[in-house]
């Protein structure tokens, strides 16, 4: 049995292969002079299946190399929220572990409006060694009054064999004093 790593390799080269492949294939059609319209259907049907195998195979080697790069019991992923129905505009949020900024966001129209609607954006995945560990939330936006809006807030996370998720959930102004709220599976 082939190891995760050359797992990738190979589904790199088939991944080479099917490119050239149909590189080859889009080659021959252009270069083709007496090319019958049911030659050209065949071929174009062929160009589709091609990428559609591109396409299947690029998503598994995606996911065979977050598996490297993560390995469940070293993963953590940080996922933030916003409370529904709430008017406040997020305009950045920054995520510290162990005072090491880990990530960093500047939301667009379109996330926030999805943010808005009960989405849930993955901000960051990382690998963290078992223990505890400080977590260090920071965001920034507009009260629905357009005034600046700023607030930290910190967490103490615990982290174990297995992977560990935890939910950031950040309102406005009118929320109270629970602005940040953190919630850990």
């Amino acid at each position: 049995m082939r190891t995760p790593s050359e797992q990738v390799i190979s589904m790199k080269q088939i991944l080479k292969l099917i490119l050239c492949i149909a590189f080859a294939v889009q080659m021959g059609w252009t270069q083709a002079e007496d090319v019958s319209r049911e030659q050209i259907k065949g071929l174009d049907e062929q160009v589709q299946d091609i990428k559609k195998d591109v396409i299947d195979l690029t998503a598994e080697l995606s996911l065979l190399e977050e598996k490297l790069l993560f390995p469940s019991n070293t993963q953590v992923s940080v996922f933030v929220s916003t409370q529904e129905g709430d008017d406040f505009r997020l305009d950045a949020v920054q995520v510290k572990l162990d005072n090491k900024i880990v990530a960093h966001h500047l939301y667009t129209f379109r996330e926030l409006e999805a943010l808005q609607r009960g989405g849930v954006q993955r901000l960051y995945t990382g690998n963290v060694k078992t223990g505890d560990h400080d977590l260090v939330v920071s965001f920034s936006g507009k009260a629905p009054a357009g005034g600046e809006y700023k607030r930290s807030a910190s967490y103490s996370l615990t982290k174990k064999a297995g992977p560990k998720f935890v939910e950031i959930k950040i309102a406005g102004p009118d929320a109270g004093e629970q602005d940040i709220r953190f919630k850990d599976w």
